[in-house]
């Protein structure tokens, strides 16, 4: 069973990189995407705070479960991390010249995806088919239900509920509530999430002219000692540099993700 329903999802304008701790589904009959550039309304305002212009990059010598490998280079351009089980972080500074950011981040999709590519040629098969109205995916740490115009998300983190035009969303201690749209801020951000059996795709965008994107793609369906997660978060102020961790890890629970995270907030901001 397959959904592509018009949800009504409200998203705060952050992005949203806890995910990868565990967002492999595992109902082989069901599967769900989740697709929705929306508009979020909140009775305060909540900024992110003003990302750096980074020159070079500080790598240092351990953070979080990444231990850094070989010398770090004083204002160089990139650095390589070893974590748990063989899982790989290497962090880019990667200058925009006459590209967009748009297009700096479908590259690194594509490289990054290239070392799974049985699950992303899933991925890609499914977002070719034609679903019904309902689904629901359940793995560890993963809740998504699907109806009609109902949702319901929850992932490590991250908690939307949605009935029709009312929506409710809880991020990371943040909660915003609406109801038939109404607000005083409109934003434009988007999480796409798409679900195929043992294959999980999740992309953010939060919103502004600042770039803060995280791409995901997970797999359970793999031989042993194989990738199962593939991914990066990406940062950077408008124009430039970007600075992105790529990540390959070989469990769902190693907490890779998150330390690539703060390796790039440590570098460019939150």
């Amino acid at each position: 069973m397959s959904v592509t329903p018009p949800y009504r999802l409200l998203i705060v304008g952050v992005a949203i990189v806890g995910l990868g701790a565990g967002l492999v589904a595992c109902d082989g009959e069901n599967a769900v995407r989740i697709t929705k550039t929306t508009t979020t309304s909140a009775s305060h305002d909540v900024e992110p705070g003003v990302l750096k212009v980074v020159e070079g990059l500080k790598c240092p010598e351990t953070l979080g479960v990444l231990t850094r490998k070989g010398f770090a280079d004083p204002g160089g351009a990139a650095c390589t991390y070893g974590g748990p089980r063989g899982a790989e972080v290497v962090l880019y500074l990667v200058k925009l010249e006459d590209r967009s950011a748009e297009d700096v981040l479908r590259e690194y999709e594509r490289r990054v995806s290239s070392d799974m590519p049985q699950a992303a040629m899933r991925i890609d098969a499914r977002q070719t088919e034609n679903g019904t109205e309902e689904a629901t995916v359940a793995a560890p740490g993963v809740n998504i239900q699907a109806k009609g115009d109902d949702a319901s998300v929850k992932l490590p983190g991250l908690q939307i509920e949605t009935r029709g035009d009312s929506a409710s969303v809880r991020i990371a201690g943040i909660n915003i509530q609406s109801k038939d749209g109404e607000g005083v801020r409109t934003e434009k951000s988007s999480v796409k999430i798409d679900s195929n059996g043992e294959t999980t795709q999740i992309r953010t965008q939060a919103p502004g002219d600042a770039t803060r994107a995280s791409f995901i793609l997970a797999d359970d369906d793999v031989p042993a000692g194989a990738w199962r997660q593939v991914g990066f978060e990406a940062r950077g102020p408008a124009g430039g540099p970007l600075v992105i961790a790529t990540v390959r890890s070989k469990s769902r629970h190693d907490r890779v993700f998150e330390a690539a995270k703060d390796l790039v907030a440590l570098n460019v901001g939150d």
